[in-house]
């Protein structure tokens, strides 16, 4: 049974990472972020969810008392 040549594999996956890590530094750098960013004001809405008036309790069946 031949033996396999793993002679060329260290050169295959380094040149591969190389390239990889080249086509991404190309692809990020094609893109054009906005110098300053506004920031956005938070605006407090007068909407009210039914449920925030409301106390809710959520039993886990751990702590329930034994039945």
């Amino acid at each position: 049974m031949p033996q396999l040549d793993t002679s060329t594999w260290f050169i295959m996956i380094l040149s591969m990472s190389l390239t990889l890590f080249i086509l991404f530094q190309l692809k990020i750098s094609n893109h054009h972020y906005p110098e300053n960013p506004m920031t956005k004001s938070a605006k407090i809405t007068g909407q009210h969810n039914p449920w925030e008036n409301k106390w809710t309790k959520i039993y886990s069946p751990l702590s329930l008392p034994p039945q």
